[in-house]
């Protein structure tokens, strides 16, 4: 009998719907709140900076299924379904019991899972009467997203990219600028929040944090202009929610459900999108299903964080969130995995840690890579340095089988592929890369500024 090994949903199966997790928490995230009033913001409030329907959507608790605009749809049906894979061939190599398979958000024209809430974002700034949307990006698929689809709505967009990354990867500019984007590295003397930021440390090498700082100000600062973003938030993750409920239906294809789902991890919005779908059976059915984000070693906020109220931003300009984080003024090491490069976890995925649905891991850069080139030499696809820490995380799941001598199911989400990532491929290759870690005494000192709400 032929193995099959890979699943496919025909187009009128994918899903008319996002899958909204806060209506189904048993506890739910506490409010975001203004940072001079300490009162929760509504809608209204994050709604002079990020366009209305979004605003609603990050609120919303009482809604379950959210419609997907049809607009919006049809632009997922030019890449959507994403193929749910058996990787075979890297089971063979761990020889192991364990049966592993990947969602490959890789294949659309942007090559990463970012487009997925892109799309909606700008159909919903389009719909109010925007005209200039403003984001941040680190490794770039964010910006590169974001950039396809303001284009395809009619819109003019500006991105701050991490300086650092925009140094590493010098062709995801070059794609945002093929899309008619505008691209600042981050800080930059364009803003008051990056001038204030070059002034203390001229040689800051950015942040997702400092991005964000100077995105934001652009958007408040300019007419007719709303703030994205592509991670962290709840409304982000609802529209990435796509992944999962595809992957729900494609392993029923396969025969199997997953006892562990994994992914890497940033702010959240692709673990979210492939986990919560899976997560809610454990919620409402009892299923014991484990969920696993990797993030990097050097950024352990999941693991070494504290629980409190922070900024999403370096400069103080975003509502304060509640969140797992190691400080807002973090300086991450200058690891390749540009995309996880970020001091704070989004306020579900905080919630989730704190109630025992899920739990972090960290993944050492080398281990990363070791099992990104792993995963290419079996599997023909070269991973993105962020998807690598889900790959590993997931090895590592795989030779606990092997140990064992237990056949689980596993489902990682590969995130996006690394063709244009090659020269960290290369640095790894020649024996350039190395680890970084971050030591209790910065943790506990970023943190301890923060101003104690909880």
């Amino acid at each position: 009998m032929t193995k099959q090994k890979k699943f496919i949903l025909p187009e009128s199966e994918i899903p008319a719907q996002w899958y909204n997790i806060l209506a189904d928490m048993p506890n739910k995230p506490l409010p975001p709140i203004h940072p001079a009033t300490k009162q929760p913001l509504t809608w209204q409030d994050l709604a002079h900076i990020f366009p209305e329907e979004c605003s609603k959507q990050e609120l919303d608790m009482e809604h379950r299924w959210i419609d997907i605009p049809e607009e919006v749809l049809e632009k997922y049906k030019f890449y959507r379904s994403t193929p749910l894979v058996r990787a075979y061939e890297l089971e063979k190599a761990l020889d192991t019991p364990a049966h592993i398979y990947f969602k490959n958000e890789s294949t659309n024209p942007l090559g990463s899972h970012k487009i997925n809430s892109a799309l909606p974002q700008c159909y919903y700034a389009k719909q109010e009467g925007t005209t200039n949307v403003t984001t941040e990006t680190g490794a770039g698929q964010w910006g590169a997203a974001l950039s396809y689809a303001a284009k395809i709505f009619g819109l003019d967009c500006a991105v701050y990219q991490v300086k650092l990354t925009m140094q590493q990867k010098p062709y995801r500019s070059s794609v945002m600028r093929t899309f008619g984007a505008a691209v600042t590295g981050s800080p930059s003397m364009s803003t008051r929040a990056g001038k204030d930021i070059l002034t203390l440390d001229p040689t800051h090498p950015g942040s997702l944090g400092t991005a964000i700082s100077e995105a934001v100000e652009l958007a408040t600062t300019t007419p007719n202009c709303k703030y994205v973003l592509g991670s962290v938030l709840n409304h982000v993750a609802l529209h990435q929610s796509i992944i999962g409920l595809e992957a729900e239906k494609q392993m029923a294809m396969a025969g199997e459900y997953p006892d562990m789902v994994i992914a890497c991890f940033g702010g959240g919005s692709n673990f979210g999108g492939v986990a919560f779908p899976f997560m809610r059976h454990n919620i409402l059915e009892g299923k014991k299903t484990e969920f696993i984000a990797a993030e990097p070693d050097s950024c352990p906020k999941l693991t070494r964080g504290k629980f409190q109220y922070d900024f999403g931003d370096e400069a103080g300009y975003t509502p304060l969130l509640p969140m797992y984080t190691l400080g807002h003024q973090f300086k991450p090491s200058n690891i390749h995995a540009g995309g996880l490069r970020y001091h704070g976890a989004g306020m579900i995925v905080s919630q989730l840690i704190k109630d025992g649905y899920m739990k972090g891991v960290d993944i050492p850069q080398l281990e990363s890579f070791e099992a990104g080139m792993l995963f290419a030499r079996t599997e023909g696809i070269i991973p993105a340095p962020e998807s690598c820490h889900a790959i590993a995380a997931t090895i590592r799941e795989a030779q606990k089988c092997k140990e064992s001598g237990e056949e689980k199911v596993i489902l990682f989400n590969l995130s996006g592929h690394g063709l244009i990532d090659m020269p960290s491929y290369e640095q790894f290759i020649n024996g350039d890369l190395q680890n970084y870690s971050v030591s209790d005494e910065e943790i506990e000192h970023n943190v301890s500024q923060l101003e104690k709400i909880i």
